[in-house]
């Protein structure tokens, strides 16, 4: 059974060395087997349809070919239309009165719990918010991302060990649940 995928690439495209062409990373996941391979933005979104693996052994094989022809270590994580879908059914906040540069969905590799943000003192942040969802993170920042503490405080590292972590604008979030399920 085929199965449509989202990658989610972290940090490339964004400043610094790690400058992936969309183009290369098409013909890089063609070249894996996979197929209808479509590109979202240039910040490392893809999209492709696959017949084998699942989303870890996935985010792998695309994680090890990305080192081998780019030169660099790319976090990547792999979902599903269901995930994706169940992810922007499941928004805590009222994300059809917002704008998208005020949500935010943080990807996380595998769960959480919310015992790993307790340091944060949701308080301090209002009237920035955080809910913690399926392996995910929803953030409101009413500012935008650029000007969140809300969002430098939740991205500490000592917060974020272990997991690989990536973050999408709610447009990205609702084009990559359509261009999944298409």
């Amino acid at each position: 059974m085929t199965t449509t995928y989202a990658a989610l690439l972290r940090g490339i495209n964004v400043g610094g060395n790690k400058k992936v062409p969309m183009a290369e990373l098409r013909t890089l996941i063609e070249g894996l087997g996979h197929g209808d391979v479509q590109t979202y933005l240039q910040s490392g979104n893809a999209v492709f349809s696959t017949d084998r693996g699942d989303e870890d052994s996935l985010a792998a094989e695309l994680a090890e070919a990305m080192e081998k022809h780019f030169g660099f270590g790319v976090g990547v994580l792999v979902r599903d239309h269901a995930y994706l879908s169940a992810v922007r059914e499941a928004c805590p906040f009222p994300a059809a009165e917002l704008e998208a540069k005020q949500l935010h969905v943080t990807y996380f590799s595998d769960p959480v719990d919310a015992e790993r943000f307790a340091s944060v003192d949701p308080a301090v942040f209002l009237p920035e918010e955080f809910r913690l969802g399926d392996r995910a993170l929803y953030l409101y920042a009413p500012d935008g991302l650029g000007r969140s503490k809300l969002a430098e405080a939740l991205s500490k590292s000592r917060l974020l060990k272990g997991v690989t972590v990536t973050t999408r604008n709610w447009n990205t979030v609702v084009k990559l649940e359509e261009l999944t399920g298409a």
